[in-house]
């Protein structure tokens, strides 16, 4: 039999005519997590098929919304396009912003618990005392120092204060603010970390993680120290050059460590010449050795050399005063693992770094894996409880918390924000609100429910529907410092 291609196309046309009619007896369900699906249900069995009206997009996304998005990205942009010459410029403090060019009026603004005047008046003096520093904690979307980075330079030319703060010993993802290399022998050990065993003692500082350049031992006797060879290890401090200026600028550094069971000498070079030389504190606690310059070195080498490694929490690049801000990225955390490293521990560490304002921001790694309401609220009781165990740690630090970004996620072929996302988003803020925190909605400063899909055509998001592209990262940021700076400055 022959087939004319008048009679093949004629297959094609009505075969695709009969499965779009049947795209017409497709239905819409909505599953236990908020997601609906298209399909035929029979029972427990589930065939997935497109609706008509999601085939045909009829249902798209409302035009007024969308024309909202643009104006939140352009109302901010124009801040944040000379942020290059403030990082290669030979001016060291930022701009403050002209507020006459914009509509304060679309900033998303921070919600702040019954007492908003006393906690903005604390927050107010604790930025303008001597030394402040802040903590910022948060999860992969502070790898790389983004958005600390940018909030620590502005609230440094606010209030004064260079360096930039915490930086670990051994980094997992590239940092920009700090140009800090190591010998071979080092390792990393991440309390958040799920993949690594915990070590027993539970010690693993303020920052949640610790470096070692020897073998960890639970016991350690007299037999064991003559049996081991001494290790040499090395750390190497340069200066920057991609970072903001304030941030090349430092003199006060801080070598953070503890568990220390053997002794253990240390040699600090500047440029090849010995400025300080002694041993670390053998007594298992934690300890701070204090380096003190004149000025900002051009190249500083720390040599450690031991038969066991003490636990290494981390360096601090300090100026002599002002505001430092730590950016402790835990990749894959949701908040939720503070209480379980050692308390006594912990609060020696913060006694020392005395932290003025703590910054959590948390809540994305959540987001796909929460099925239903009563999950929602176990979760912010179980972030709650572990903020409030960090804060009390702290001398009455201030604590604002950070919402998630919108996520999405591929629902019917289409990208659609999470389905309990929004409501996750309104019961931290509750949370936060009853229990003297502050929050602010990163959720809603993007433009709310749908918005991601918007942030990444245009160019503001990554392809993953989660992480900010550098430009986005310098726009969410600005919007976050923006609604920060608006209370701070009005002191009615």
């Amino acid at each position: 039999m022959r087939y004319s291609p008048f009679k093949i196309l004629l297959y094609i046309v009505a075969a695709l005519l009969v499965l779009l009619g049947v795209t017409y007896l497709s239905t819409s369900k909505q599953l236990d997590n908020g997601k609906t699906q298209e399909g035929f249900f029979v029972g427990d069995v589930h065939i997935k098929y497109p609706t008509h009206e999601s085939f045909l997009e009829v249902q798209s996304q409302d035009p007024s919304k969308l024309k909202s998005m643009d104006s939140i990205v352009d109302n901010i942009e124009g801040l944040v396009k000379d942020l290059d010459k403030d990082i290669s410029g030979s001016d060291l403090k930022p701009k403050i912003p002209d507020f006459t060019k914009i509509d304060t009026s679309k900033v998303q603004r921070i919600k702040y618990p019954k007492d908003r005047q006393v906690f903005i008046a604390q927050l107010r003096e604790n930025l303008q005392s001597d030394q402040c520093r802040i903590i910022h904690y948060g999860d992969s979307q502070l790898e790389g120092d983004r958005i600390s980075g940018y909030l620590r330079n502005r609230l440094q030319g606010l209030y004064g204060g260079t360096g930039p703060g915490f930086i670990p010993i051994v980094q997992v993802y590239d940092q920009i603010s700090a140009n800090v290399t190591h010998s071979d022998n080092w390792m990393r050990h991440a309390y958040f970390d799920p993949t690594q065993q915990k070590f027993p003692h539970k010690k693993y500082g303020a920052y949640s993680s610790l470096s070692r350049f020897t073998e960890a031992y639970e016991t350690v006797d007299s037999l064991l120290l003559d049996s081991l060879k001494l290790s040499k290890a090395t750390i190497d401090i340069g200066i920057p050059t991609k970072s903001y200026p304030l941030l090349r600028t430092f003199n006060t550094i801080g070598l953070h460590y503890g568990n220390a069971l053997a002794p253990t000498s240390v040699k600090v070079y500047n440029d090849g010449q010995l400025i300080k030389s002694e041993q670390l504190i053998a007594d298992g606690a934690y300890h701070k050795l204090a380096i003190h310059l004149a000025e900002t070195p051009s190249h500083l080498k720390i040599e450690l050399e031991s038969k066991i490694s003490p636990d290494f929490y981390g360096i601090t690049l300090d100026g002599k005063g002002g505001i430092s801000l730590d950016n402790v990225a835990m990749r894959g955390s949701s908040g939720t693992i503070f209480a379980g490293t050692n308390s006594g521990n912990f609060q020696k560490m913060y006694q020392q770094l005395q932290p003025k304002l703590l910054i959590f921001q948390y809540g994305g790694n959540s987001v796909p894996y929460i099925k239903d309401s009563l999950e929602v609220a176990e979760y912010a009781s179980y972030l709650k409880n572990h903020i409030n165990w960090v804060k009390r740690k702290s001398n009455n630090a201030n604590v604002i918390f950070i919402g998630p970004s919108d996520m999405t996620t591929n629902e019917n072929g289409k990208m659609r924000t999470y389905p309990l996302l929004p409501y996750l988003n309104q019961t931290l803020q509750k949370m936060c609100t009853e229990n003297g925190i502050a929050f602010w909605s990163m959720f809603d400063a993007m433009g709310g429910e749908n918005s991601m899909q918007h942030w990444v055509d245009q160019g503001l998001a990554a392809n993953d529907y989660t992480h900010f592209s550098p430009s986005g990262t310098k726009i969410i940021s600005e919007l976050f410092f923006l609604s920060l700076y608006l209370d701070l400055k009005n002191k009615k």
